[in-house]
């Protein structure tokens, strides 16, 4: 998104200056600018550096990496906040790329930067060259390091992504190279395979030659490869100088633009049988949690409100001096007496004595830490919102450009909706406290007026709207960082500079704070019919009720709560495997439609396990609901985050200190906000379950 506002304006302001890149049309004898991203080891996909790190050279144009007051500065500088946040620092390569004839033509000779290539009306070519000043004891040490971690580097052409290695640890290949080796990789393999059973030596040697194969379809380019000649490998040494070689060559194809990046995804990973069985086997789930509820939950609230009505209808008749013999031989559908038949008295004191009748003056007392309580959930429907946001931007893509060919785009997303979507924190958490502030001794005492919470809790209540504030930006600071000292400290790419994190206070200040107290005053003074003048169905008493302490095994919450968090695990977590190699593994995500669906499974089966998990606190008379309401949705990241602790140590060759505080950063993040989303989802099913049943009962 910034980077489409930026490109065109460098390009009115700096002739040149990638407006062909921009709309991606080009012209006989436009300049196609080739990046260079960034190196680093493949198994560490956040351990990248700029690609300059390594001694590489480049021709010397006025594209040059040393020349600081060219155009290539200029354009280094205009990356987009998503851009930076995905490690994306693309430089100039230096080397020039001239788009070819858009016609067929007969074959000519063009002179470009002194060099002659040849074009011709199926395929064009140039060779570019440069040669490094004499290798440094440090500089032969750099190469080694990116042999032995097996490095590769990314360049970009016209939007489109390829990659390479930097070389390889071989044996001394000089007497074997060129005629045995060839451009078949196999001989290498071979060749090391055999040279590590012999225990020999390895020396460092890089990829010297590279092939650039351009294919463009008229004005637009379409496809590009990149290929590294195994011949090309040369030894590495101190005081040597290097030659690179690039041959760039230009060919004609019949593939439509708008397919040109199909290439790059992996349809028979992501759209294999396993992927779609996973989404059947999570809506099965569903359906049986469902029903489960239907069948059982129901059956037995039905069996409860009989058991609740006689005994209030037996109670007024003994009062009124006669008896209710209809209704003591009243039966349940298993022809189960609803009362004990011994007497009336003792009929009504066993329906009377137990169940989650007994807590109708305590269930919606105000909870335990009732300000943090309304922050968290608060920052719980903006992480919903924000995630349904970007999940439906995704599923849009074809009508606004798909989100997995613009570098950046999803993390430019997610600050977009994330800063928009505090206005909801605020007024979920404004009226939460609200709600439950009445029913607090304070709240009592103070007689809040026409719905508002009165001058004793004005201080909670701006408590309240602080930590909403400071509740999940505190957070992602404190990770983000921590990883970015470790980032600083290292050199990557991933070091966020002091502007970039400057800019997030300054979105954080004019933005998402403004919007956040606006929706808590809306929140505070939100009316909504006569809700506010009777909020419960039942009163609160003055007095708490004890909670039983002899409860058995499966009515306990803390059991109860790991038993949803893993089923609500369960029905996302081959999806979250797709998700994790998308992130770790060098795959596009592009399968929103997938996560769509997944997401509206998951959003099921927390509200269906979370209603569950509360009407078995409340039948021993646990009235202590919301808290365990938020853990039984909220369970869920535990699960996600011991995941990611088996795909590190099983599914990745992850190492080295960069990458696994990356990696556990991230994953503990995206832990939290997953907990947080859930747990949310989980207290309103909850909310919405016990103000219904409470609903029905006649309470004396």
């Amino acid at each position: 998104m910034m980077k489409q506002l930026i490109l065109p304006l460098l390009a009115a302001i700096i002739p040149g200056a990638g407006a062909d890149e921009y709309n991606h049309r080009y012209a006989e004898g436009d300049r196609v600018d080739l990046w260079v991203n960034k190196v680093g080891p493949y198994a560490n996909p956040q351990e990248a550096y700029e690609y300059y790190t390594l001694p590489y050279c480049a021709p010397n144009t006025r594209y040059h990496p040393d020349n600081k007051t060219g155009i290539f500065n200029a354009l280094k500088a205009a990356h987009s906040i998503g851009e930076i946040l995905g490690g994306h620092g693309l430089r100039h390569s230096g080397h020039d790329l001239i788009y070819p004839s858009v016609v067929s033509t007969p074959a000519k000779t063009l002179r470009h930067s002194g060099l002659d290539f040849l074009s011709s009306p199926e395929e064009t070519g140039i060779l570019e060259t440069c040669t490094t000043s004499p290798l440094t004891d440090e500089q032969v040490k750099l190469f080694t390091t990116a042999a032995e971690d097996q490095w590769f580097y990314q360049m970009y052409v016209d939007d489109l992504p390829m990659w390479g290695m930097v070389g390889e640890m071989l044996p001394d290949l000089e007497a074997a190279k060129g005629e045995h080796f060839g451009n078949d990789l196999s001989h290498l393999e071979e060749a090391v395979a055999k040279h590590t059973e012999n225990g020999g030596e390895f020396k460092p040697y890089v990829y010297t030659k590279r092939t650039l194969h351009v294919s463009y379809n008229a004005d637009r380019i379409i496809k590009v490869d990149l290929t590294s000649e195994p011949a090309s490998l040369t030894e590495v040494k101190a005081g040597v100088k290097v030659k690179f070689e690039l041959d760039i060559q230009w060919t004609k194809t019949n593939t439509p633009f708008h397919s040109r990046f199909d290439r790059y995804l992996d349809h028979a990973f992501f759209k294999h049988q396993i992927h779609w069985f996973s989404i059947f086997n999570s809506f099965m789930m569903v359906l049986f949690l469902m029903g489960l509820v239907a069948l059982i939950l129901l059956r037995t609230l039905r069996k409860d409100y009989a058991r609740y009505a006689i005994s209030h209808t037996g109670r007024r008749d003994i009062e009124d001096g006669g008896e209710s013999d209809a209704e003591m031989d009243e039966k349940d559908d298993d022809g189960k007496p609803l009362l004990k038949e011994h007497s009336p008295n003792a009929g009504m004191t066993g329906a009377e004595d137990s169940g989650w009748k007994q807590v109708h003056g305590d269930v919606f007392r105000a909870p335990k830490f009732l300000p943090l309580l309304s922050a968290i959930l608060g920052t719980g429907w903006q992480v919903v919102t924000l995630v349904m946001g970007v999940v439906l931007f995704a599923v849009a893509g074809p009508l606004h450009g798909e989100v997995h060919e613009e570098r950046g785009e999803v993390l430019t997303a997610i600050l977009v909706f994330y800063s928009l979507s505090s206005v909801v924190a605020g007024y979920a958490s404004g009226s939460y406290f609200k709600l439950y502030y009445a029913t607090t001794p304070a709240g009592r005492s103070k007689a809040p007026a026409a719905g508002g919470v009165g001058v004793g809790g004005a201080t909670q209540w701006q408590l309240t709207m602080v930590l909403t504030m400071l509740l999940l930006p505190t957070i992602l600071g404190a990770i983000i960082s921590f990883l970015n000292g470790i980032a600083l400290i290292y050199g990557t790419i991933y070091y966020i500079p002091f502007l970039v994190l400057l800019k997030f206070f300054f979105l954080w200040v004019i933005v998402s704070v403004p919007l956040c107290i606006l929706g808590a005053l809306m929140g505070r003074h939100a009316k909504l019919g006569d809700r506010w003048a009777h909020p419960f169905p039942c009163s609160v008493n003055a007095i708490r009720r004890p909670i039983p302490e002899d409860t058995p095994w499966y009515d306990v919450p803390a059991n109860l709560i790991t038993f949803a968090g893993l089923l609500s695990f369960g029905s996302i977590f081959i999806e979250l495997n797709y998700i994790l190699t998308s992130l770790w593994s060098h795959k596009f995500y592009y399968v929103y439609g997938f996560l769509l669906g997944v997401y509206a499974i998951l959003c099921l089966v927390i509200k269906v396990s979370t209603i569950i998990v509360v009407y078995f606190c409340l039948n021993p008379e646990n009235y202590l609901w919301q808290w365990t309401a938020f853990y039984s949705g909220g369970s869920t990241a535990l699960y996600v985050f011991l995941y990611s602790i088996y795909y590190f140590v099983f599914k990745t060759s992850m190492h080295g200190l960069v990458q696994t505080s990356f990696y556990f950063g991230y994953m503990l993040l995206i832990s939290l906000g997953m907990g947080t989303l859930c747990g949310t989802l989980g207290h309103w099913s909850a909310n919405k379950f016990v103000r219904k049943i409470f609903q029905n009962v006649k309470v004396d």
